[in-house]
This record gives C-alpha cells, sequence and structure tokens, in this order.
C-alpha cells in the first residue's frame, strides 16, 4: 500500500489528535474506518495491521505505526515543518510533558474500552460514569490550566500549535461532550478554542469526518 493510510474511527480522540498532525503538516492521507461501538477494531485483517487492537494506526509504504504518541512524534521527524516541538531542549520538554499529561493521565481513564468495563464488569450507571469522567479530567486540566498560564502564549505553549495543542484540542471536544465544567480553566480553553479555530484544524474535527454519524 502506498502513501499514507490512517486507522481510525470520527470519535477516537487519538486519532483526531493524528488527523490534527498531518493537516498541520500539509500532509494528505487516507482513512480507513473502524467503529470501535461495534468492535471492528478487533476484526482480523485489522488485527493483522495492527495486532494491539486499538486505533490510530499509520501506514506508510506498507510500515505500520501504532499508538498516537509515537506516531505524532514519527510525523513531525518525518516532515519538520512546521515544527510541532520548540527548537529548545527544555521546552520541548515541556510540551512533551503537557501532551503526556492527556495521554498518560487524562485519556486512558477516559477512552470507550474503560467506560464501557465500568458497565458492564461493575454495574456502573451513567451518573457514576460521568462522575468518574469528570473527575479525571477535572484532576488533569487542573494542573494544565496552569502550565498554559505559565506557558502558553495564544496556543498551549507559546505562539504556534504544538504537540501539546494535538492533545488538547480533542481531549476538550470530549470534556465538552462529557457536560464538564470548563469554567476553572480558563487559558486552557482559551488556547484549545485558538487551535481548534485553525482551517486545518477545523477539518480535524470528528463531526467533519466521512464515518461520522448524521
Amino acid at each position: 500500500m502506498s502513501g499514507v493510510v490512517l486507522h481510525g474511527y470520527w470519535r477516537s480522540s487519538a486519532a483526531y489528535r493524528v488527523r490534527m498532525a498531518l493537516n498541520l503538516k500539509g500532509v494528505a492521507y487516507t482513512q480507513i474506518n473502524h467503529d470501535l461501538r461495534i468492535g471492528a477494531q478487533r476484526d482480523d485483517a485489522y488485527l493483522a495491521i495492527a495486532p494491539h487492537g486499538l486505533v490510530p494506526a499509520l501506514q506508510v509504504d506498507g510500515r505500520v505505526l501504532i499508538e498516537s504518541p509515537a506516531i505524532l512524534e514519527w510525523i513531525d521527524a518525518r516532515w519538520p515543518e512546521p515544527t510541532l516541538l520548540p527548537r529548545d531542549e527544555d521546552d520541548k520538554a515541556i510540551v512533551r510533558s503537557m501532551a503526556a499529561l492527556i495521554a498518560c493521565d487524562i485519556h486512558p481513564l477516559n477512552n470507550l474500552r474503560i467506560l464501557k468495563a465500568l458497565k458492564h464488569d461493575f454495574g456502573a450507571d451513567q451518573a457514576q460514569i460521568d462522575a468518574w469522567t469528570h473527575r479525571w479530567i477535572g484532576a488533569g486540566f487542573g494542573a494544565l490550566e496552569q502550565m498554559i498560564a505559565r506557558h502558553g502564549d495564544g496556543f498551549a505553549f507559546g505562539d504556534a500549535p504544538t504537540l501539546a495543542d494535538c492533545y488538547l484540542v480533542p481531549q476538550l471536544f470530549n470534556a465538552r461532550r462529557s457536560g464538564v465544567d470548563l469554567t476553572p480553566y480558563p487559558a486552557l480553553v482559551a488556547a484549545g478554542d485558538k487551535a481548534a479555530a485553525l482551517t486545518t484544524v477545523a477539518a480535524a474535527r470528528p463531526d467533519v469526518q466521512p464515518d461520522a454519524d448524521r
């Protein structure tokens, strides 16, 4: 398979991150979508491509890359401009820590398979699931608000989009969808909304993807 092929799902925030990065870089790609609600990511044909059975996966000229943090770093190295990481090594570490705060501390606790497990394995009702979601988004956003207030200059870090924004915009989208009160996070919301308003980023929104519910 030639070219760039993104295996994803319209409402996957991890796939959303990758769409953002590819769009910011101006990289053309084809999408193959797998409906997570019906377990399409566990079909044998997809497992032969991505054995972890999750999205996203990126196919490039026969090579398969999995896990959005690795994919995003690879994209930034493969297409260096515009860069998604600052030039300064200390600043790079800060941007990576902001991204990791979402990728490690918020998102894994609130993705679809975890919420399904809470419901089906532990009997949680919707109010309990919502409380769980809000708890962990709020904890992460509280820390990220301070970091953006300290390091942001329009965007999450500095005055141009970085990897931090690629993580922030999808997580902010999910927070709104989940009804999280965002009033305690004005710097975070301002940065996320500014990034989301960019034409390239808006094209990555879940609701404009070809497999989105209409």
